[in-house]
């Protein structure tokens, strides 16, 4: 019964976020999904809908809604990115084979159990091989989705993930990020160990939905270090979790919504929060508010393009959509202007 308003609790704590400060229809961004190599191509979920763009953010395509429930999470297969996945609130997993055109069920395994799906994580080298982190736990399937199972071993006091992560050079290194602090997997997530040293002191955790991680990330150079964006701080570890200090102290607002590294520069770093994004240039340690053009600081979703790392898009819960092509410096407003039906 405790774990079932935990999970409820959360839900309507994540629902409360997501429409904070949404006037009308789109001006709020839940999440985005870049392509790969085509930098024109993006994919936008807002409360209402789910939006493409071929060509920048000059135009977008409006999908029907394929899902009785609000889409939480989008993500597009790395190396075939014509497949994209959508995960919900109440009705897990969907898949689309043709760039968004269908979307289909994929729900073998999760449909009974999951309530919200918070993020996937695909396999560096097989993508099929896709991890999903949800209000009730870690999933995974190794076939895109046509059948999932649970992976929760060791997660004993903790089942609400809201963060995964996956190594990029030791892909069977995982890291969850929970209500709870953070755990790290060393085989694939058959098993978990909890590794909050450092992060929240066990008397701490005795209390509901103590910490929240809402972002982890991995450094690409040196995936020894970490990072975790909470609900009460940012916070780094140099040896794969196993420490953990608190960084950027001077930020206004603990609570970090999103994290972005730089594939190349281990020192640049971007959050994202209800003090809007800000940027650090040596690893974390100093950060100054990179939000010229943005009128609402409250971001949701923040992204770097991987084909051009100068071009970043961030997703507030007031204003919509922003898009930087000078490395957060600047913003302008990108309106979801969907074209009309063919």
């Amino acid at each position: 019964m405790m774990m079932l308003r935990s999970v409820r609790l959360v839900v309507a704590l994540a629902l409360l976020t997501l429409s904070s400060g949404c006037q009308k229809e789109s001006e709020s961004i839940v999440s985005i999904a870049l392509h790969p190599k085509n930098a024109n191509i993006l994919y936008v979920a807002t409360n209402d809908a789910v939006y493409k763009s071929r060509d920048g953010g000059t135009t977008w395509e409006r999908f029907p809604s394929f899902s009785a429930r609000r889409v939480t999470t989008l993500a597009i297969d790395p190396l075939l990115p014509a497949t994209v996945y959508a995960g919900t609130m109440g009705d897990a997993v969907y898949k689309s084979p043709d760039g968004g055109q269908r979307w289909l069920p994929h729900n073998v395994g999760l449909k009974e159990h999951v309530s919200f799906v918070n993020q996937f994580v695909f396999h560096p080298a097989m993508n099929e091989v896709i991890y999903v982190a949800t209000t009730v736990g870690v999933f995974y399937t190794k076939d895109g989705g046509r059948a999932w199972e649970e992976r929760m071993n060791g997660m004993k006091e903790v089942h609400i993930v809201t963060s995964i992560a996956i190594n990029p050079k030791e892909p069977a290194v995982l890291y969850a990020g929970t209500t709870g602090g953070i755990y790290r997997s060393d085989d694939g997530g058959m098993n978990w160990t909890k590794i909050n040293n450092g992060l929240i002191p066990e008397t701490e955790l005795m209390g509901a939905m103590a910490l929240g991680v809402n972002a982890i990330e991995i450094d690409r150079i040196n995936p020894d270090i970490v990072y975790a964006g909470t609900t009460k701080g940012l916070f780094r570890s140099t040896n794969k979790g196993d420490h953990w200090e608190r960084i950027g102290e001077a930020l206004p607002d603990p609570f970090v919504c999103c994290l972005v590294l730089h594939p190349s520069d281990a020192a640049v770093l971007y959050l994202g929060g209800p003090a809007g994004v800000w940027k650090s240039t040596d690893g974390g340690r100093t950060w100054q508010a990179v939000n010229r053009g943005l009128t609402t600081l409250n971001i949701r979703a923040l992204v770097l393009a991987p084909t051009d790392q100068q071009t970043l898009y961030a997703g507030t819960n007031g204003s919509g959509l922003y898009r930087s092509t000078d490395a957060g410096a600047t913003w302008v407003q990108v309106p979801l202007k969907a074209a009309p039906p063919r």
